[in-house]
């Protein structure tokens, strides 16, 4: 019975380590609370069909150094950069007019995309303290490319 009962802990601390994760917040979340706290803010750019973009999230956001690192140091935030997500950055408001709920795959881009200028996907975008664009990060990153860049 002791046995059973210490397997069962190690493999419930196991899964609460493996169970780390970032903490991904909307980009407006991130906005007001850059207003209370003053920290950068980590964007990942995305869309549903780009297959790095799931590489990413698989390989690199899963990995626990890119986690510890991400939300000790800044705000986290998954756009879908076609999405419809309405978007307030610096007095404007950004939407995605084109987009349809009905579209399977690619949709329209986001107006919020087009400022940011994305190139491709995935994207990440670091915005200073003060909510300025600071550096983008373009394409899939092994969590050692990515640590070295953040």
């Amino acid at each position: 019975m002791k046995k059973l009962f210490l397997l069962l802990t190690i493999a419930f601390l196991g899964f609460t380590v493996n169970a780390q994760e970032i903490k991904w917040m909307s980009f407006n979340d991130a906005i007001a609370a850059q207003k209370k706290d003053a920290k950068p803010i980590f964007m990942d750019a995305f869309t549903e069909w780009c297959g790095p973009c799931k590489m990413l999230d698989k390989n690199t956001f899963s990995d626990a150094k890119v986690i510890e690192h991400i939300n000790k140091n800044y705000y986290a935030v998954k756009f879908n950069a076609e999405g419809n997500e309405d978007i307030n950055y610096k007095g404007t408001k950004y939407t995605n007019p084109g987009y349809s709920s009905d579209r399977k795959g690619r949709n329209a881009t986001h107006d919020f995309t087009m400022f940011l200028r994305i190139p491709g996907y995935p994207s990440m975008v670091i915005f200073g303290a003060k909510g300025d664009v600071t550096k983008t990060i373009v394409g899939y990153q092994t969590p050692e490319q990515l640590l070295k860049q953040i």
